[in-house]
């Protein structure tokens, strides 16, 4: 589910796997692998799509369909 999500929410913001890897410091191949489930989402990776997206990663995870943060 998260590999899927993050793939929309990329599209939905008309981004390629590059400009999302730049904005995390890593490589296109690096980010491809997270889309595509070949590699696990490290928490820093998940804890930063969170914040750029302004979702949940509990959104990000498939645990909710509602993708607003909490925010105390």
């Amino acid at each position: 589910m998260v590999y899927r999500r993050i793939r929309e929410l990329r599209e939905d913001h008309d981004l390629t796997q590059s400009d999302l890897a730049k904005i995390l410091h890593m490589s296109q191949t690096g980010y491809s692998k997270y889309e595509t489930g070949e590699n696990d989402l490290p928490s820093r990776v998940l804890i930063e799509l969170s914040r750029f997206y302004k979702v949940s990663i509990d959104y990000l995870l498939g645990e909710t369909d509602r993708p607003e943060s909490y925010r105390p």
